[in-house]
C-alpha cells in the first residue's frame, strides 16, 4: 500500500518510516521536505496549515497516519493557543483525506481517563483533535498512548537530563503519578500491524507497557542503568508554574513544551483493559528493557525536535482565535458577518471599505490603503471561507498569506485564522501596534457576533 506519514521528521515517525518501507510505499511528509534521502521512500514538502499542501501531499495515498502535534511554534509570531492550532492541521488532514479517498486514517494520540471531566489542556487538546479524525468520513483507528521512551522522545529526554544533571532532587507531588509508558519499538509495531487491517477501522486502542510506574520511579531506573547515585525528595508545595521554570532551566527545554507536559503530567495515564490493543503472538517491553533501550542511543548533545524553538522563516506571523458558533450558523455567514463588522467598526483613524470581493482597510486623512484582502471563491465553501492577503501599506504581498474562517468540531465553533501574514513595517513596531490591533478587532467581532445572536 501507499502509506504517508505526517510528522514523518520526529522521532516516532522516523522509526516508523523505517519500518513500514519493508512492505508499502512510504510518502514522508514533513515542513521542510527531504531530510533523509532514501530510494524507498518519496519525501513530499508540506505545510499542514495549508489545506492545498495537504490536499497535494495526501494525493493517491491508501493510508494515512497521523503523528503532529502543535507545540512547537509554526511562524515567528503566534497568537493562539497550541490546541487551536493543533485543530486546523488535523482539521486539514482530514478533508484532505476525504477529498483523496484515502482507506484509512491511523491516528497516535493521548490516553484520556475515563472518569476524569477535568482534565490538562494538552490531554483536552489531543483528545479533540481525536474527535475531528472520528467524525470524518475516512475508516480512523485512533491509538492513545501515554509516555513513549525512545531515545529522541521529549518527556525522556527531559527526565534524563535531571537525572544526569541533579544528584539531588526535590520532587513535586506529580512526580509520583502513575502512568503505564511504552518502548518506542513497540508503538511502531502496533502502527504498522494497523495498517489496512479493517478489524481496527473505526476504533479507540489504549496502548502501553505492561506496566504502571511513577515518573520518580522511573527516573531512578534511569540512575541505576546509567550507574549513577541519586537521592528524590517529596516537596509537596511545588506548584506547575514552579515545577516549569525548574524543569526548563535544568533541562533547558523551552517553555511552550514543558507547561503543557508538566500540567499533563497530573493525571494517571493508566490503559483501559476494555480498551487495550492485543496483538497475537507480540509481547510489549517492560519499562526496564525500554529505558535501557532508549539509554543505548541517548545523546544530550542532540535535543529532540520539540526542544527547538524558532521558526526558520522571520517575520511571518500566525494568528488564530476560537470563536463560538451559533446554532444554524457557518462559516459563510460567520466570514458575512465580518464583513458587515468591519465598515461599522470605524476606529477614529480607520476606514474600512468592502466592495465586491475585496476588503479595503484604509487610513482616513489622507486616504491610503493599509491592508487589502481579496476573497477566494473558488477555495471557499460554506464550511470554510478564505480571503488572500493582496498587499496594501502595512503587508507585504505574498502567495501564501491568507485569512479564513473554517468549522471545527462538527460546527461547535468556528476558527478565525491568519496565516502566513508577513507585515511590511519595522518587525518591531508591527509587533507592539499591528498585531495588538489585530488582536482587538477580533475580540470586537467576537462581542459582535454574540450580540448579533442575542438581538435576532
Amino acid at each position: 500500500m501507499r502509506v504517508a506519514i505526517a510528522g514523518a521528521s520526529g522521532f516516532v515517525g522516523k522509526a516508523l518510516v523505517e519500518v513500514l518501507k519493508r512492505d508499502h510505499e512510504v510518502v514522508a511528509l514533513s515542513r521542510s521536505g527531504n531530510k533523509q534521502p532514501d530510494p524507498k521512500v518519496q519525501w513530499r514538502e508540506c505545510d499542514l496549515f495549508s489545506l492545498l499542501d495537504a490536499e497535494k501531499a495526501l494525493s493517491d495515498v491508501d493510508v494515512a497516519i497521523y503523528l503532529v502535534h502543535s507545540m512547537r511554534p509554526s511562524a515567528h509570531l503566534t497568537q493562539g493557543t497550541f490546541d487551536d492550532f493543533d485543530l486546523i492541521v488535523a482539521d486539514n488532514f482530514v478533508r484532505a483525506a476525504e477529498k483523496a479517498g484515502v482507506k484509512q486514517i491511523i491516528y497516535l494520540g493521548g490516553m484520556r481517563p475515563d472518569d476524569k471531566d477535568e482534565v490538562s489542556p494538552h490531554l483536552r487538546s489531543r483528545w479533540e483533535v481525536e474527535q475531528v479524525f472520528k467524525k470524518s468520513s475516512v475508516p480512523t483507528t485512533v491509538l492513545r498512548a501515554a509516555i513513549i521512551l525512545g531515545a529522541e522522545g521529549s518527556s525522556f529526554h527531559i527526565m534524563t537530563r535531571l537525572v544526569r544533571r541533579l544528584p539531588v532532587m526535590l520532587c513535586p507531588a506529580w512526580t509520583r503519578t502513575e502512568s503505564q509508558p511504552i518502548a518506542l519499538k513497540d508503538i511502531v509495531f502496533s502502527l504498522s500491524h494497523c495498517v489496512g487491517n479493517k478489524e481496527y477501522f473505526n476504533q479507540v486502542f489504549d496502548v502501553g507497557g505492561p506496566e504502571a510506574i511513577s515518573y520518580s520511579s522511573m527516573m531512578l531506573k534511569i540512575a541505576k542503568i546509567c550507574g549513577l547515585r541519586r537521592r528524590l525528595f517529596r516537596f509537596p508545595l511545588v506548584t506547575p508554574g514552579l515545577s516549569t521554570l525548574w524543569v526548563c532551566l535544568i533541562t533547558k527545554a523551552p517553555k511552550a513544551l514543558v507547561r503543557p507536559l508538566v500540567e499533563g503530567l497530573k493525571t494517571s495515564l493508566i490503559v483501559n483493559p476494555k480498551r487495550a490493543l492485543h496483538i497475537p503472538g507480540y509481547h510489549f517491553m517492560s519499562v526496564e528493557e525500554a529505558l535501557t533501550e532508549a539509554l543505548k542511543d541517548y545523546d544530550e548533545s542532540k535535543a529532540p525536535l520539540a526542544f527547538q524553538g524558532t521558526f526558520s522563516r522571520r517575520h511571518v506571523v500566525r494568528s488564530v482565535q476560537r470563536i463560538s458558533l451559533p446554532k444554524g450558523k457557518t462559516a459563510e455567514s460567520v466570514a458575512k458577518s465580518y464583513q458587515e463588522f468591519l465598515p461599522k467598526m470605524q476606529p477614529g483613524f480607520l476606514k474600512v471599505e468592502v466592495k465586491d470581493n475585496w476588503i479595503y482597510f484604509c487610513w482616513r486623512f489622507p486616504l491610503i490603503r493599509l491592508l487589502v484582502l481579496e476573497y477566494a471563491p473558488q477555495r471557499s465553501w460554506s464550511h470554510r471561507q478564505l480571503f488572500y492577503v493582496r498587499g496594501g501599506l502595512l503587508a507585504r504581498k505574498t502567495v501564501r498569506g491568507r485569512l479564513e474562517f473554517r468549522e471545527v468540531l462538527g460546527g461547535e465553533y468556528v476558527i478565525a485564522a491568519i496565516h502566513d501574514f508577513e507585515p511590511r513595517i519595522p518587525w518591531y513596531i508591527y509587533r507592539w501596534t499591528q498585531a495588538l490591533f489585530h488582536l482587538w478587532v477580533m475580540n470586537q467581532f467576537g462581542a459582535y457576533l454574540n450580540k448579533k445572536e442575542k438581538t435576532s
